[in-house]
């Protein structure tokens, strides 16, 4: 079983999302051509994870672009989509009795991997 190549990768750290949240847009486009992937994202109900991984994947186009002058974006392909947890931020909010609630503020990490197809 040969390991698939990549043709190129992005990845945003540190965003101010939950990986949950961000994992179910993941799963719409995971192993969708470039063109339908982004098309999917622009028209989705959750903003800010599409938006996210709209970014995300436009940054791994340009990286696949850049890297080979004459490859058709038209063949590129999501290989891999993954969105891991980052640290979170904690912060104290006032309750009762002079006591503090801590809230975790979640991150996440997301990469994307593009592989070329050829033919469909």
């Amino acid at each position: 079983m040969n390991a698939p190549k990549y043709v190129a990768s992005a990845s945003t750290r540190h965003v101010r999302l939950s990986t949950q949240k961000a994992r179910l847009v993941a799963d719409l486009v995971r192993k969708r051509l470039v063109g339908e992937a982004l098309t999917i994202l622009r028209y989705n109900a959750k903003a800010k994870p599409a938006q996210v991984l709209e970014k995300t994947l436009r940054s791994a186009i340009a990286n696949a672009q850049q890297k080979n002058a004459g490859l058709d974006v038209d063949n590129l392909v999501i290989g891999k989509i993954v969105v891991n947890q980052g640290p979170a931020w904690k912060r104290i909010r006032p309750a009762p009795q002079g006591r503090a609630y801590r809230i975790q503020k979640q991150t996440s990490h997301v990469h994307v991997y593009l592989e070329e197809r050829t033919g469909r």
